[in-house]
């Protein structure tokens, strides 16, 4: 109930305005002395799974965007997820696309954004990563800059794996967001084989320099054909490639309970929230299903309860990722999804 009455006050302002406020308000509170281990006492839950040879200490991710310039990670460990996926990162520094870029459609408990790679840069990301608390696994989203044309995209993915690789635990390739232009059309067979296998040989360079391995997966999107996800696993097999996080945010509008006309005034972008589940369930079951459980996956994607989540997992995910669900639904979620694997 507290929670709902915070909601409402939070969407007086705009989205992205809300999403600050929210995240330095918590920043300080933290600083209250006391504040940073009863915030441990009441959300943190120890239960931790192994992924990729990775202990996390549960199973409940922060999916990628919304601590996209690794900010708030200590605040975020507070609120009790064991992961944070960071970025999108793209190598140099860009403002993303004009505002407004994020919208809420609370009839449906969703969102639409179309934000566009907004961050600060690789450079001042793996500075920050320095810095970056205990406990806490860090995965790194990475991408290329807008002005970066498709040919030239594999080098952008290396930069950005380069210069985040010591402070990150884990990456994801992103060529699934609707919001930078062209960028999809990299989820295409020959693309995106030469920009995995690229970065396999980067990784295995640092191996040779006893540098840890770091798994590499790929984000997906849940607008994928068949015959795309199709050629996704055997990329996926031939690469070597450690695993696939689904999906990110649809393109779809359909079912949606908010009127037309509010949905057209939104605009483009990729939508997200509980509509997706089903969607982005039924992809991670297609490719689980295909492959006989043999990628390791991250199910994201219209997670808003304890059994919607166990539904991903059941699917053949080994760790969940929220963002809008834990917009509308508050950090005891986490908590009560963490619980499963106890």
């Amino acid at each position: 109930m507290l929670y709902r009455i915070l909601l409402r006050f939070l969407f007086l302002m705009s989205p992205e305005k809300a999403h600050y406020f929210t995240l330095n308000i918590l920043h300080y509170f933290l600083k209250i002395p006391l504040m940073k281990p009863c915030m441990y006492g009441l959300f943190r839950i120890k239960a931790p799974v192994t992924f990729l040879g990775i202990e996390f200490p549960n199973c409940v991710g922060l999916a990628a965007g919304f601590d996209k310039n690794a900010q708030y990670l200590e605040e975020f460990k507070a609120l009790g997820f064991g992961c944070v996926e960071i970025g999108t990162v793209t190598p140099l520094p860009q403002p993303g696309n004009d505002l407004p870029r994020l919208f809420r459609l609370p009839k449906d408990e969703a969102l639409i954004n179309r934000m566009g790679f907004n961050n600060v840069g690789a450079d001042v990301v793996a500075q920050r990563l320095k810095n970056r608390p205990k406990e806490l696994i860090i995965g790194g989203n990475i991408g290329k800059n807008k002005q970066t044309p498709n040919e030239d995209a594999q080098r952008d993915y290396e930069i950005c794996f380069t210069k985040l690789y010591d402070g990150v635990d884990y990456f994801v390739v992103n060529v699934s967001s609707p919001n930078t232009p062209g960028l999809r059309d990299l989820q295409e067979k020959d693309p995106l084989k030469k920009i995995l296998s690229a970065l396999m040989e980067l990784r295995k360079s640092f191996r040779d320099q006893q540098k840890p391995s770091k798994p590499i997966l790929l984000k997906i999107a849940p607008d994928l054909t068949s015959s795309q996800l199709d050629d996704v696993i055997e990329i996926v097999t031939e690469t070597g490639i450690d695993g696939i996080v689904a999906t990110n945010t649809t393109l779809s509008r359909e079912k949606l309970k908010t009127p037309y006309k509010r949905v057209k005034e939104a605009g483009a972008g990729g939508l997200s929230g509980k509509i997706l589940f089903d969607h982005s369930t039924e992809v991670l079951t297609y490719i689980q299903d295909k492959c006989q459980c043999k990628i390791p996956m991250i199910g994201v994607g219209g997670i808003d309860s304890v059994v919607r989540a166990e539904a991903k997992l059941k699917a053949g995910a080994s760790l969940v990722q929220l963002y809008t669900g834990f917009i509308y639904k508050g950090p005891w979620l986490v908590r009560r999804i963490a619980r499963l694997k106890k």
